[in-house]
């Protein structure tokens, strides 16, 4: 049933990015497009119905900053929220992130039928990490808060569909004064004092489409509630036709522009780290279920790589054995020196016998490095590390 989901999924997205031809993928597309049109309809009454405070947005007494996106995936938002995380907390902040944990399978609950019925209670967000400790595997916290918990020491992370909650639950049990809402943009319920907004440099705005036609999931006028904006995946070359067309939106935020800088090759079993240069001119394949391969093996062909076979999966595949073990095999019949994945992959494979593993697996560890708008980026930290006794200025809600 998994794998026939999957494969359903990728038949949408082939069908909404254009790559399925004929008639039936013609005629489905148009239907998407009716679909999209009332989606759109939809986001700008919700937006409306906060704005007017006819839906009450939450606080929980502490700073919230959202960091998200317009389209679904693809923006490189993960080493993001890495990076305020370490900022914030090198600025004396106590910091918590609050996550979804999309696609991850939910702890047993503790709360029985008729508690359902009569609405009882509810169960407590999952803790990734306490700050000293990962006490969930990345099937129960999901890839990305699993990623951000094994990196970040000190730093709280919570999975919960209610971040309403899981927030409260962060500051009454750690004390924490800093909420970071990982994917955040679209979840109003909860006050948000900031909004970092991403673009990816490479698809802006997706295929310019809303849901389920397209890959936006707000249209690209919602720009205007980004306090600050994040163009990521940039290569140092001028920005600048996507910069006014951000302008025609958003006249005021401040625009940082940033890269994914990799770091070095690690061993997803063992921990062993090879420097980049191991990939200059070697012969190697590549594994990944992201929501960007292009860009991923692309970065591998830059650092001077022979890609000499690859292998995509769904965004947020979980690997099963088999498959791993079937991949290493074509990599030995092709004689490849070793395997090289994305972090977020690394979580979601099985561990494997060392006699199974006759080609090793390396994931490629980045971290974000701003190009551009160094002080913007200093300002923001600094605007929430030691915030004016005033409240920050009106959010787009208040206006």
């Amino acid at each position: 049933m998994g794998q026939g989901f999957e494969n359903l999924e990728q038949f949408a997205i082939d069908v909404i990015l254009g790559r399925r031809r004929g008639l039936r993928a013609t005629v489905l597309r148009a239907f998407l497009f009716a679909l999209s049109f009332l989606y759109g309809r939809i986001v700008m009454l919700r937006l409306t119905l906060y704005r007017r405070r006819i839906l009450r947005q939450r606080t929980v007494g502490c700073l919230v900053i959202s960091i998200g996106n317009l389209t679904v995936g693809g923006t490189g938002k993960t080493p993001i929220v890495e990076k305020f995380a370490r900022a914030l907390q090198a600025g004396g902040r106590h910091v918590a992130i609050l996550s979804r944990g999309y696609k991850s399978v939910p702890l047993p609950t503790r709360r029985t039928w008729l508690d359902r019925i009569r609405g009882n209670g509810s169960d407590p967000p999952r803790v990734v990490s306490d700050g000293q400790s990962v006490l969930l595997d990345s099937l129960t916290a999901g890839d990305e808060p699993f990623m951000l918990a094994h990196n970040l020491k000190n730093v709280i992370v919570l999975v919960d569909k209610d971040r309403v909650k899981s927030g409260r639950y962060a500051i009454d049990q750690w004390k924490v004064d800093t909420l970071l809402l990982d994917d955040g943009l679209q979840y109003l319920r909860l006050k948000h004092r900031l909004d970092i907004v991403l673009i990816d440099r490479q698809a802006p705005f997706g295929n310019e489409f809303l849901l389920p036609r397209g890959t936006l999931r707000e249209p690209p006028r919602n720009l205007r509630r980004a306090s600050y904006i994040f163009i990521t995946k940039s290569t140092g070359q001028s920005n600048e036709a996507l910069v006014r067309r951000i302008r025609r939106y958003n006249r005021t935020a401040e625009i940082i522009e940033c890269t994914h800088r990799p770091l070095y090759l690690q061993d997803i079993f063992t921990g062993e780290r090879l420097s980049l240069e191991r990939l200059h001119d070697t012969f190697i394949g590549s594994i990944c279920g992201i929501a960007a391969p292009d860009s991923f093996e692309h970065g591998l062909r830059q650092l001077g790589a022979r890609l000499d076979l690859t292998k995509r999966y769904i965004d947020h595949h979980r690997y099963s054995g088999a498959e791993l073990q079937s991949f290493i095999s074509r990599c030995i019949r092709r004689d490849l020196e070793f395997i090289v994945t994305t972090e977020k992959d690394a979580v979601r494979m099985p561990r494997l016998a060392e006699g199974e593993m006759k080609v090793p697996i390396y994931f490629l560890r980045v971290e974000i490095e701003i190009l551009s708008g160094h002080e913007s980026w200093e300002q923001c930290v600094a605007r929430i590390c030691r915030p004016p006794p005033a409240p920050f200025s009106e959010t787009f809600f208040s206006q």
